[in-house]
């Protein structure tokens, strides 16, 4: 008899290749372990191929065997639930609410104007809306907490998310006019800023873990969002990075001051759309989608330079 695999035995395969283990995926699958190797067991007797090495190793290794078979896999479970959420989609009327998430690094005029036109085309949908930082905004949609996401850094494939970028923002290393930073002439060295505090944002999701972005003082201020260490790299309490949009008037008004750090990863802040395959949007959730790619899309700049280049000129416009 041909071997009939079942959806819930190729999604398990999933999770224990893209875990590394078969007790993390047994986390993130919400099982028991020995249910999900009963699972892989299952699997491999129906497939007549070990997917597998054990032997004694902590971790479990695909085999060749294994490795042709998640290709297989990945593109029969992305099948179904691309068929599902076309069904889902023709059934579909207009939205209750639409839960979606924001990145701090989405520029605050274009969320702003984005909602506005938002609430003037849906007057009866309601809305619910949750900001975050870094990994926050993709737990939140692989959760279920929120519909669709914008923005968000991407840690890691999920087969479960349809993404795809529609913008992007600057990240930019700045201190304040009166840190001892700023007072530096030409460029700075990672000797100038390794004993000055930097300060830094910790991400409130588990996908970032045990990694830093961009670290190179060794004092650190650890902050749990975006807003705060604004204040506090304004009060002149440390140096670190933030969005070009979100100090724009800051370096225009001369309180802070862009630091010229080489070593300091400026530049491109992919900011994406992020839903579940599973789960398509609806009309009111697709018109956000595309509303923020417009937005966004408009946003100067391609490189940090021409970031600045604009706060001169706003500065000689107000000259």
């Amino acid at each position: 008899m041909d071997a009939n695999p079942t959806l819930d035995q190729l999604q398990v395969f999933l999770a224990v290749a893209d875990a590394g283990s078969f007790s993390a995926a047994a986390r993130m699958l919400n099982r028991a372990q020995s249910v999900i190797s009963y699972t892989i067991g299952n699997l491999e007797a129906q497939l007549d191929v070990s997917l597998f090495e054990r032997n004694g190793a902590r971790q479990p290794k695909l085999t060749d065997a294994g490795k042709a078979m998640l290709a297989d896999a990945r593109r029969i479970v992305g099948d179904l639930q691309v068929m599902r959420a076309r069904a889902t989609s023709m059934k579909q009327g207009l939205e209750a609410e639409v839960s979606v998430a924001i990145s701090v690094m989405v520029p605050t005029e274009a969320m702003v104007a984005v909602l506005k036109e938002f609430r003037n085309t849906f007057p009866s949908v309601a809305l619910r809306l949750d900001v975050g930082e870094l990994g926050r905004i993709m737990e939140l949609v692989m959760t279920g907490r929120s519909s669709i996401g914008i923005g968000g850094a991407l840690m890691r494939q999920d087969d479960s998310l349809q993404v795809e970028r529609i913008g992007h923002n600057f990240l930019l290393p700045v201190a304040a006019a009166t840190h001892p930073l700023a007072q530096i002439a030409g460029p700075l060295t990672l000797a100038d800023v390794r004993e000055e505090v930097q300060l830094v944002v910790t991400d409130a999701s588990d996908l970032t873990t045990g990694r830093d972005f961009n670290v190179l003082s060794y004092k650190t201020w650890r902050v749990s969002d975006i807003a705060t260490k604004h204040h506090l790299i304004r009060g002149g309490l440390g140096w670190g990075g933030l969005p070009a949009s979100v100090i724009h008037d800051d370096i225009l008004s001369g309180r802070l001051v862009h630091l010229n750090l080489e070593a300091y990863e400026q530049g491109h802040y992919s900011i994406y759309a992020i839903r579940k395959t599973a789960s398509p949007p609806g009309p009111a959730a697709a018109w956000l989608i595309e509303a923020f790619r417009q937005k966004l899309s408009s946003c100067p700049a391609h490189f940090p330079g021409e970031v600045l280049d604009s706060v001169r000129q706003d500065l000689a416009l107000r000259a």
